[in-house]
């Protein structure tokens, strides 16, 4: 379900309200594993199992691995959007728009790595319904987000439109190149003919939307 939902309980949920706690309680530790690893590599049964429940029980809540998931992607980008709201309104120059967007989006690893994950796997393997429910709550977020980048930057819809599918594929690119915490990771850390794999994610992106919120005016 892309919705916000409450924490559970042990038992079967046998009302709406259970099976909402459920629901929560499976996001829930979805969140957990999916921010201690990969997203990727994290299964159905891994879940299953952080909830004590069978793998087949699961699908009384969710349709798939990649439902919980897209759920959390939902919530990310809310969270996000309520983070540009407390932080842009006033016009401001590009660099300092372009920081916020960057330092608000590496402050959510988890919904960097979402990012990336979404179009390539999450919206691929759920039902057209959730994928609709998923891209409906999206484009509510960036019409907000959209709103506060045209009057802080100056700039026309298509053009705040441009600077938000910029910033959120290149966060979840530049997330993925910059493996952190896995072993890739110290790989390029221990050999230093990798320091250019190194990514500095959130300068990186400021540098790159600057560009193109100076463009844009």
């Amino acid at each position: 379900m892309i919705r916000v939902m409450s924490p559970a309980g042990p038992q079967r949920a046998r009302s709406a309200a259970a099976k909402q706690q459920r629901e929560r309680a499976i996001v829930e530790a979805a969140r957990e594993l999916g921010t201690e690893r990969s997203v990727r590599e994290v299964t159905l049964t891994d879940i299953a199992a952080a909830v004590g429940m069978h793998k087949s029980a699961m699908l009384r809540y969710f349709e798939t691995r990649e439902q919980i998931f897209l759920t959390l992607t939902a919530e990310g980008w809310h969270e996000w959007a309520t983070a540009i709201a407390a932080e842009l309104g006033e016009p401001a120059e590009p660099r300092q728009i372009a920081g916020v967007l960057a330092r608000t989006l590496v402050a959510r690893p988890l919904f960097c790595d979402l990012l990336a994950q979404a179009p390539l796997n999450l919206e691929r393997n759920v039902s057209l319904d959730t994928a609709f429910e998923f891209k409906t709550a999206v484009l509510g977020e960036v019409a907000g987000i959209a709103a506060r980048l045209r009057t802080a930057a100056g700039i026309d819809e298509q053009a705040a439109s441009d600077v938000i599918a910029t910033a959120t594929g290149m966060a979840g690119a530049l997330w993925q190149m910059a493996a952190p915490g896995t072993k890739l990771r110290e790989l390029y850390e221990q050999h230093p003919e990798l320091a250019h794999a190194v990514v500095a994610v959130e300068p990186r992106l400021t540098s790159i939307l600057t560009a193109l919120l100076t463009g844009s005016r």
